[in-house]
């Protein structure tokens, strides 16, 4: 495993700029279950019922019954190794940016600074009449909870039949596509149009690196079959061996 692992740290060395793509697999050892492995939420809830912008707008009750808990105990959530890596990775000058399907807000409290969060985060929560902002854990008590004005809130996350922010979209195309080294981290590898950008970056040159437990991209170039702690800080450790360091 070092092996692999010394031959990514190479990789990334040699071949600038590198982006990361995460799905939920990298939050999974900070106690935030994923969505569709075995025991995920889709497999608890319907998510066409609990996380559709449709019945949010009918009951928005059914989806905070599922996201209240979370949200109202931010700050009981860490980044674990996973995470601290890639923030440590930006700072050594040798990850330009983070591309996350995740909403748990985890990256930035790690550290990392060039982050696009493609579907939101749970981290601002807005009233859906007046605008006004809550910053989780901070919101009102009640199910749903209102805002001040008597509107319900809702996280700034995107929600099945909502279209994904266009600006965080054109972020994440133009991330994925003049990059040379792609870290595809914990993702199914099945949510459009996340799920495209490893072939994007692959189109215009760039080399995939895969970690995760499960096997989601079979044409990676490299493969890392380890909890994304474990594996992205050996890369970390590999990196400071090396006799030439980031800028």
């Amino acid at each position: 495993m070092n092996s692999i692992m010394k031959q990514v740290a190479e990789l990334i060395m040699n071949q600038q700029p590198c982006v990361a793509l995460t799905g939920a697999g990298i939050s999974v050892e900070s106690g935030i279950p994923t969505f569709r492995s075995k025991g995920g939420l889709w497999e608890k809830f319907d998510p066409a019922v609990y996380a559709s912008i449709e019945v949010f707008r009918q009951d928005p009750s059914k989806y905070w019954s599922i996201r209240g808990e979370f949200i109202r105990n931010y700050d009981d959530y860490s980044p674990n190794a996973g995470h601290l890596a890639l923030a440590e990775l930006e700072t050594m000058g040798l990850l330009r940016h983070v591309i996350t399907q995740n909403i748990d807000g985890l990256h930035r409290k790690a550290g990392s600074r060039n982050v696009t969060e493609i579907h939101g985060s749970l981290r601002e929560i807005f009233c859906v009449r007046c605008g006004k902002e809550y910053r989780a854990p901070k919101i009102p008590e009640g199910m749903p909870p209102l805002c001040v004005c008597g509107g319900v809130l809702k996280p700034n996350t995107v929600l099945f039949g909502e279209s994904l922010p266009p600006q965080a979209l054109e972020t994440a195309s133009r991330q994925a596509g003049t990059c040379k080294v792609m870290l595809v981290i914990g993702t199914s590898a099945v949510v459009q149009p996340a799920a495209s950008l490893p072939f994007v970056a692959r189109q215009n040159g760039a080399r995939i690196v895969e970690v995760n437990i499960q096997n989601a991209f079979p044409a990676a170039d490299f493969r890392i079959a380890e909890k994304a702690g474990v594996a992205l800080s050996g890369i970390v450790a590999e990196l400071k061996k090396l006799p030439f360091q980031g800028c």
